[in-house]
């Protein structure tokens, strides 16, 4: 079959041509949800292909959806003659030149494969071999290259020895160090590819009041619904649109509100109006593609699989269960594609439509549109350090001991200070409310409406409509929110939920006695307070823990051992923004850049001397909070168990070197280190080295020589002290 490919997909093959000829291995395909990137991918193959002998093309997929089957069928489709395989054929006759060859990497890399396990049949990684005793080069796509990747896939890789990556996805990790193919949203709004906007909460009133947030949603979506249905017909164009119901993941109750609603307005499986895709669920989707489908709606939880294509997909209800979700664009993506890849010159026929009382689904498409300040990507540890071991402490008490009273009194002293409070409750009331708290008998939340053309300016809250929810409170349906409400400010102190739920009621409510008591809500007006002021009653409980909190004695007697090994795999961020972007050769992972972040004066400092020092064989970054980083127990003066976590492990003359990086000293010799814990932090790093015959110590920043120095025998603040030497001479 052959196709007319717009002017966009031609160009986007011609670029990724020219990028195939320049030195860089990685190639990065940004290509918007119905940009049509199957089609350019498999037409660029077959470029390529034409153009270089002994070439084999590997199409890597993630598990779900039978993705793998779905491009090879595609190319099959507008490739004449194309050799395509699956991993079935290719465990029968091997890589041949001019393969593209589709695979599931979940196939090779999950437990209970058999795929690159010995048998009678030559395995996986012989036919590899085969295929370069052949002279054949592989070069690797990676399909929806957001969606887990892993170390195991990393490994796939590996294996190919290639020479040549193109990631491709709507939603990439952005590498500075690789090339960028970006398609952009106005060229494929401009050939009538995708919906022109996307109208938020269209029609919303500037307060909503509803007693059912669920069936308001829907209640909108639905009139939508037919309104483009009557619009479509009044054209001519036999198309059903299908809204997409999209659930949170613990959402088994809201699943039965959705289906009583739909029944009541004559929609249900029964008459095949209604679809669910779920886990272990699927029904009335069999034809759900089709533009004259019966289905109206289809039910899924939080993303689409992987690769599904339904372009009569106009309306996306983002539902919400009181709890805080990740909004995610691909899902957007489900629903701008046109149901007949053309537009019809009305707006409301080429435009697609959100309804949520979700606040944060702005923060999820910006962090999905990289627009953070910071970019993240998945590295993978090189090969060769995947042995390395330590012994690494851990607490011996499983959670931390502490005293309810002295939090009680702590977060009371922290508001009276703060907020200047005093005896006089109403007078307390009005001084809280004027610094943001909200006292309401109702559940209070916001929303945005507006209309956009481009998904980025989501990022410009200007562009948008504010809108607030007033829902009236039901102390029996808002019950489990407030409980949550009150587990998560405990959490931020380490406070059981009942411990927590009294000192909220003995600070707030009325059936607690408390002397110092703050104010004296009802438990209606408590609940209501607590929900729609969680965010800053964890900011209070946070800040009023970091003052000065007692906690019981707690004695050292045994600290639990482990062995550490490296991480396999770690979620690296980096300033996109910075002008160097330098890869390191002597950390011990993949694709380390020195444009790391978030990082001290100091460890940009030591990172860049490893870099640069002969005597360093490698280095490794340790992360600052986890079981799976490298740890020391020490004491505060409570007895309290706590972890240092050294910054830095290194290799210097194959000797191991444990570091840890600090503030540094002015011009004028002061100390710029704010950690008070630095020398018992010192002592315990200086007793775990010698126990195990390591080395190591402190490193700061000297501005007054420009130099880094290091002490590694007793701690000492001053900079002139003999115990601090030149980092260049001991390494």
């Amino acid at each position: 079959m052959n196709i007319n490919l717009a002017q966009f997909q031609l160009k986007a093959i011609k670029i990724l041509l020219e990028k195939m000829e320049e030195p860089c291995r990685d190639i990065i395909l940004k290509s918007p949800t119905g940009s049509g990137k199957t089609i350019i991918l498999t037409h660029f193959m077959d470029a390529f292909i034409k153009g270089h002998s002994k070439t084999v093309f590997v199409w890597l997929t993630p598990g779900k959806g039978n993705l793998e089957e779905q491009s090879k069928a595609k190319m099959d489709k507008y490739i004449h003659n194309a050799q395509t395989k699956l991993l079935a054929d290719v465990m029968t006759s091997g890589f041949v030149e001019n393969d593209c060859c589709f695979i599931n990497w979940e196939k090779l890399t999950k437990k209970g494969n058999t795929a690159l396990k010995d048998s009678e049949r030559t395995n996986f990684y012989e036919w590899i071999d085969k295929a370069f005793n052949n002279g054949l080069s592989f070069k690797i796509i990676i399909d929806e290259s957001h969606s887990y990747f892993t170390e195991n896939s990393d490994a796939v890789i590996q294996l190919f020895k290639t020479d040549k990556i193109i990631r491709a996805s709507a939603t990439p990790t952005i590498n500075r160090t690789a090339e960028l193919v970006e398609i952009s949203e106005e060229d494929v709004i401009a050939e009538g590819l995708i919906k022109k906007m996307l109208v938020i909460n269209e029609n919303f009133p500037q307060v909503i009041e509803t007693d059912n947030q669920t069936e308001y949603l829907l209640g909108k979506a639905l009139e939508k619904q037919r309104e483009l249905h009557s619009a479509l017909l009044n054209i001519g164009v036999n198309i059903n649109p299908l809204i997409v119901v999209q659930l949170p993941n613990n959402s088994d109750l809201l699943i039965d509100t959705i289906e009583r609603y739909f029944e009541s307005k004559g929609i249900s499986y029964d008459n095949e109006t209604l679809a669910v895709w779920l886990s272990g669920r699927h029904e009335n989707l069999a034809d759900i593609s089709e533009n004259n489908s019966k289905s109206v709606a289809v039910i899924i939880k939080q993303a689409v699989a992987t690769g599904w294509d339904c372009p009569r997909a106009y309306i996306l209800v983002k539902l919400r269960e009181n709890m805080d979700e990740t909004f995610e664009i691909q899902t957007i993506g489900r629903i701008r594609r046109m149901p007949e890849a053309k537009h019809y010159g009305r707006d409301i026929l080429d435009s697609c439509y959100l309804y949520t009382f979700d606040n944060k689904f702005t923060q999820g498409i910006k962090m999905c549109l990289g627009k953070s300040a910071l970019e993240a990507k998945t590295i993978f540890l090189k090969n060769e350090h995947k042995s390395f071991t330590l012994t690494k402490q851990q607490r011996t008490m499983v959670t931390d001991l502490r005293d309810s009273r002295r939090a009680l009194s702590s977060i009371a002293k922290y508001l009276k200070e703060n907020y200047s409070l005093t005896g006089d409750k109403q007078q307390n009331k009005i001084r809280l409310e004027s610094e943001g708290f909200i006292f309401s008998d109702d559940i209070v939340r916001y929303t945005l409406s507006g209309k956009i053309v481009n998904l980025h300016d989501l990022s410009d809250k200007d562009k948008l409509n504010t809108i607030k929810i007033k829902e009236p409170l039901n102390t029996h349906n808002h019950g489990r929110e407030y409980h949550n409400r009150i587990g998560r400010i405990g959490l931020e102190i380490g406070m059981e939920y009942s411990y927590m739920n009294t000192i909220i009621g003995k600070l707030f409510g009325d059936k607690y006695k408390y002397s110092e008591k703050l104010l004296s809500l009802s438990t209606r007006e408590l609940y209501a307070f607590v929900i729609n002021n969680m965010d800053l009653l964890r900011h209070v409980c946070r800040e009023a823990m970091a003052a000065q909190l007692a906690q019981s004695a707690i004695s050292l007697d045994i600290v639990s051992e482990k062995t550490f090994i490296i991480p396999h795999s770690t979620m690296f961020t980096y300033d996109i923004t910075s002008k160097v972007q330098t890869g390191s050769t002597k950390n011990v992972y993949n694709d380390y850049l020195l444009s790391a972040e978030p990082r001290s004066s100091s460890e940009k400092k030591f990172e860049k001397f490893c870099e640069t020092c002969d005597a360093v064989d490698w280095v490794y970054k340790n992360g600052d909070k986890g079981d799976e980083y490298f740890s020391i127990v020490y004491l505060d003066n409570s007895n309290r168990q706590k972890l240092f976590y050294p910054d830095y492990i290194v290799s210097v003359r194959g000797e191991i070197w444990i570091v840890e990086t600090k503030g540094g000293f002015d011009k004028f010799g002061a100390s710029e280190d704010i950690d008070i814990f630095s020398p018992k932090k010192f002592d315990v790093l200086k007793t775990y080295l010698a126990k195990y015959s390591l080395k190591g110590g402190f490193v700061r920043y000297d501005k007054q020589s420009e130099e880094l120095c290091i002490c590694t025998d007793s701690y000492n603040d001053d900079i002139q002290s003999k115990e601090w030497r030149l980092l260049r001479e001991c390494f």
